[in-house]
């Protein structure tokens, strides 16, 4: 019997943690009909998409990262960039648990081997195929930014980017940056470049401004119930900040306003070559555009088991697909955070061992298997 976990951030890590600890073994040392797991990871090392963040990102300025299980995070420098500090931590808990992970593996696509509801589950990857009971999802949103169209937007004589392109605020010295989201990452990315340049700020709605600041434990367990509640429905997910608001108590958010950056303007209505057409007719010259317009669940390898609803939603029982038990998406939902990534993690693992010693106590058992694309098996644990 057996696990494929897809994904090394903070959930799939939980995921692994958790399941070493009930007895599945990695699949390169498991025999015939032992529980057995394996992580299959996209990126060349650890750290999820914490590697791929800004270097100007820095631990004093992410709303915190909660501990992995097993393993307190060392103190971490509040100067320090987050995309070196939390991939090195990550990066210790993986040596620590000797955890099954496989990387860089790119999964294309998750099937239905048949259509038995306790049958088994091909994965097909750029390496190996895996055929498994379960899937624990845990690829997040860094994967799959939301670039909007908007008219006029081929026409730009500029630059455009999405802040997940974005590297650093020193290369749009001199120019005129347009800012368009309402999230925290734009907001952070106001205060850096409107320290060195001039800026304008867009969003679709007025941001809802908090008084006080974002308590991981207090705030952010609140915040986990009311998406738990969406997503229990199916509804298709939102953004973080649509549920948390903007704190005015955040560094980053004093150092805007400090800038004169917060001054947020309606949802411009086209762009031109030169700039943006505003909403009472009037323009705004611009050098660059760039949208910090979020990101959406990075599930397109999930296609083919058609897990998708008519408004664009998953229905979830927990973390388990509610249409299909065998799928559990984690990093999905209330666990995009790290405030329910850990959480999310153990009740994934939970939920996939009960159901696979379930069929384990009336079946055959099975364990993991990877094949080569059009060849036999592999391997075989």
């Amino acid at each position: 019997m057996s696990v494929v976990v897809i994904g090394a951030g903070q959930a799939g890590l939980s995921a692994g943690y958790h399941l070493m600890r009930r007895g599945y073994r990695p699949v390169a040392e498991a025999s015939d009909g032992d529980l057995s797991c394996v992580i299959l990871d996209g990126d060349d090392g650890p750290g999820g998409a914490w590697q791929h963040r800004w270097r100007s990102l820095r631990m004093a300025t992410v709303n915190g990262i909660f501990d992995l299980p097993g393993l307190p995070k060392p103190p971490l420098d509040p100067q320090s960039p987050s995309s070196e500090a939390v991939p090195r931590y990550f990066a210790d808990f993986e040596r620590r648990f000797d955890l099954p992970i496989l990387r860089p593996v790119r999964v294309r696509s998750v099937r239905r081997a048949d259509d038995h509801p306790d049958g088994r589950l091909t994965i097909e990857t750029d390496r190996d195929n895996w055929s498994a009971d379960a899937v624990i999802n845990a690829t997040g949103t860094w994967t799959n930014p939301r670039r909007p169209s908007y008219p006029g937007q081929e026409t730009f004589a500029g630059r455009q980017l999405h802040t997940a392109d974005y590297v650093s605020a020193e290369e749009f010295y001199g120019q005129h940056v347009v800012m368009v989201g309402g999230g925290i990452s734009a907001v952070q990315l106001l205060a850096e470049i409107s320290a060195i340049t001039t800026t304008s700020w867009f969003t679709r709605r007025e941001p809802v401004w908090l008084d006080q600041e974002f308590q991981p434990e207090t705030t952010g367990r609140a915040v986990i119930a009311n998406v738990e509640a969406d997503v229990r429905r199916g509804q298709p997910p939102r953004s973080i900040v649509s549920y948390t608001g903007l704190s005015r108590h955040s560094s980053f958010v004093r150092q805007a306003e400090a800038n004169g950056a917060l001054q947020r303007r309606p949802m411009f209505t086209a762009i031109e070559p030169e700039g943006v057409r505003l909403a009472d007719g009037g323009f705004q010259p611009a050098d660059v555009i760039i949208w910090a317009t979020g990101f959406r669940p990075a599930l397109d390898h999930l296609q083919p088991l058609g897990l998708i609803n008519e408004i664009g939603g998953i229905a979830m029982d927990g973390t388990a697909v509610a249409a299909d038990p065998r799928v559990h998406l984690i990093g999905h939902g209330p666990s995009q955070s790290t405030v329910g990534a850990n959480r999310a993690g153990r009740a994934a693992v939970t939920g996939v061992d009960r159901l696979i010693r379930r069929r384990e106590s009336r079946s055959p058992a099975h364990a993991l298997q990877a094949s080569v694309p059009g060849g036999g098996p592999a391997r075989t644990s």
